[in-house]
């Protein structure tokens, strides 16, 4: 095998482990977030424990993918079919956070503090970014935009970390119940931008 052939099934099993660590990582924050938001009845980790599932479901396709590439073989017209799906996945939750982020204002529901929400945040912060930067540096070797969108994705989930973590810190420290319900609604359009882009078959041949 010539060394750039190695070279590459090195770095194409790097990328699986990779994605391997950030499925395992999404199925473990998406628990804690949900099982916290329920317990506290926040709608901010609600919405993150539940676009934490839908990023395993898209670490989930690009790892099939990889896998493939490894094998050989070429899935683009499943993948985009995939990628719809997971994109309408994306919208719908934006929607949902949309609403529930409004209903909770009107009614001034206040959220319990939940110190296992803000311990998951914050593990995000370190997580998701360590997480980027490998995946960024593999893309790169891999020349695969593919890759390098995801990567994106895993900066973007620091992003939404960062946000729920102010929202809270600020609930569980100064009592500003809104804190909760504006942070998930910050959350909406970012959310959404990603569905639209999902939604329009964004992969591989796309991706810049």
């Amino acid at each position: 095998m010539a060394t750039a052939d190695v070279s590459r099934t090195r770095d194409l099993q790097r990328g699986i482990y990779l994605e391997r660590l950030t499925v395992a990582w999404n199925i473990f924050e998406a628990i804690v977030a949900v099982a916290s938001g329920v317990v506290a009845r926040s709608v901010a980790l609600m919405a993150f424990g539940i676009d934490s599932l839908i990023e395993t479901s898209s670490g989930g396709i690009l790892l099939w993918r990889l896998r493939a590439e490894h094998r050989g073989a070429n899935p683009e017209k499943l993948e985009r079919k995939a990628l719809k799906l997971v994109g309408l996945s994306f919208l719908l939750l934006a929607a949902y956070i949309a609403f529930d982020s409004i209903h909770s204002l009107v009614e001034r529901e206040q959220p319990a503090p939940s110190l296992w929400g803000i311990a998951v945040a914050m593990l995000s912060l370190l997580v998701m970014p360590w997480l980027a930067h490998h995946k960024r540096k593999t893309a790169g070797r891999l020349r695969s935009p593919a890759l390098q969108a995801d990567s994106r994705q895993s900066s973007l989930c620091a992003y939404l970390s960062a946000i729920l973590l102010g929202g809270l810190l600020l609930n569980a420290t100064m009592g500003w119940w809104w804190a909760d319900p504006i942070a998930a609604l910050v959350m909406v359009p970012i959310i959404a931008r990603e569905g639209l882009q999902a939604l329009a078959g964004k992969t591989c041949d796309d991706c810049h």
